[in-house]
């Protein structure tokens, strides 16, 4: 199996520290809004990772944070506390905020099929271990107090600069903010904070705790480094999180962890590229940020959604369009009415020829190279596909997809049957039949009025590239 590497920036040969035995720590979510369905696609891809493990054999063991504590952006300097921003846009306290997003964002991820991490840590359940691992970098030297707050000292770290292919310290320096240059307590710009005192500006900051370095709360860097090293052990196999994660986030994990330990930290980085929604980044202020329970109000099925994913390798950026997830939702459709059909045709066990024997062996095959490529799973879902159409019995293409989806997890064994449509009634598909044709008359003011007729009937029309899709109103 291959991997690329983000640290090393290669596809290496997937080698774990100790066989069968995969320690995987996924970057989890800051828990101060809703889940959206760009993480969705970060944790899908988590899922794939670790079922494709699995079936080549790996004993994994999956370890995600919960960062349901307050904390500065990456840079100490800059931005605000997410969770205190996130209180008083809802008019929660912090702690009702971190576990009300904290239960959206599993929910979440079950509509998706994602299977749960053995080990969901808080960060919140973990100061003890956050300061314990500040006190070591403090002995080894590579931590500094101020008055405002304790920093790791990056200029101790050798490489710290180049850390997946970054610029050099001094080119960095020269980026940063003037008021970040000119601070009186940091020693380097790209210091970053293990430990925030709760003075200054941060005396009314509402999450706090004691410390040897007095009353206050972690950086957002150090949960993660002090988590994984608790379950997973001072050095393991696969550390994830997304692209956006490779320029500050990860590299301080990676000092802390190391600067800590002596050992090397992790193995095997994966990062996971931006979904985009029609070109453009999502954001509430532009209209297009959409969580899973706008996809259900659209009446499409999360496991659409999740077919969507999987159409595009981890490495490349994807766009979302809701006429992309619309013929992922036919194809997933169209796939369950052919699991359904095969599941009543199978028969009793026959003994293959031999040419069907070897066919059934290169399908499995085809679909363990794809993964083992890199995770590619568009290819493997084109050896499902192929199954599907290939003419070998009934009942061992059945079987062939069940196993599949073991990986790509689109809830296949439990189609029992397919939902019975609603026919559409003749005198919505008349007002339809009129819609299209004032469009293409360009007299849409009229087709927006037919459109609301459709609508006051209990209906809703969608205009996609193959045409127009009538539905009931969810």
């Amino acid at each position: 199996m291959k991997l690329f590497n983000s640290l090393t920036r290669k596809t290496e040969e997937f080698v774990p520290l100790a066989p069968p035995h995969v320690g995987m720590y996924t970057c989890g979510m800051t828990v101060y809004d809703f889940a959206h369905i760009g993480h969705g696609r970060k944790y899908v891809g988590d899922d794939i990772l670790r079922r494709v493990l699995t079936r080549f054999g790996y004993e994994v063991m999956h370890v995600q944070n919960v960062t349901d504590v307050g904390h500065l952006s990456s840079d100490a300097d800059e931005g605000e506390d997410k969770m205190e921003k996130g209180a008083k846009k809802y008019g929660k306290t912090v702690w009702e905020v971190a576990q009300f997003y904290t239960d959206h964002f599993y929910s979440s991820m079950d509509a998706l099929n994602v299977l749960r991490p053995h080990v969901i840590c808080k960060a919140t359940a973990h100061i003890p271990e956050q300061i314990s691992l500040i006190e070591t970098l403090f002995s080894k030297g590579f931590a500094y107090d101020t008055p405002e707050a304790v920093y790791f000292d990056v200029t101790k770290f050798e490489g710290y600069a180049t850390l997946f292919g970054r610029q050099k310290l001094e080119e960095k320096k020269a980026a940063a903010r003037q008021s970040v240059q000119e601070g009186e307590y940091k020693k380097h710009p790209a210091d970053f904070a293990l430990w925030f005192k709760r003075t200054g500006r941060f005396a009314d900051h509402a999450m706090h705790w004691l410390s040897p370095w007095g009353d206050g709360f972690p950086g957002w860097h150090i949960e993660c480094s002090a988590m994984s090293m608790k379950y997973l052990g001072s050095s393991f196999d696969i550390h994830t999180g997304g692209i956006d994660h490779i320029p500050v986030h990860h590299p301080n994990e990676i000092a802390q962890s190391e600067g800590a330990t002596g050992k090397p930290f992790v193995r095997y980085w994966v990062h996971y590229n931006f979904l985009r929604v029609d070109g453009k980044k999502m954001s509430k202020s532009l209209g297009n940020f959409f969580t899973i329970e706008d996809v259900i109000k659209k009446g499409v099925d999360p496991l659409a959604l999740r077919y969507f994913y999987l159409t595009s390798q981890y490495r490349n950026e994807l766009n979302f369009t809701w006429e992309a997830l619309s013929a992922a939702a036919a194809a997933l459709a169209e796939l369950r009415k052919y699991v359904i059909n095969l599941k009543s045709q199978a028969s009793a066990r026959q003994t293959l020829s031999d040419e069907k024997l070897k066919k059934v062996d290169e399908f499995r095959a085809k679909f363990d190279d794809a993964l083992s490529n890199d995770l590619n799973t568009p290819q493997a879902l084109a050896v499902v596909w192929e199954v599907i159409k290939s003419n070998i019995p009934s009942q061992d293409k059945y079987e062939l997809v069940m196993e599949f989806d073991d990986v790509m997890g689109l809830g296949l064994s439990e189609t029992e049957s397919l939902p019975v449509e609603k026919p559409v009634p003749d005198a919505v598909r008349v007002l339809a039949d009129k819609r299209e044709a004032l469009r293409k008359a360009k007299k849409f003011a009229e087709s927006d009025a037919v459109r609301d007729e459709i609508l006051s009937l209990g209906y809703e029309i969608e205009d996609t590239p193959e045409g127009s899709v009538i539905r009931p109103r969810s």
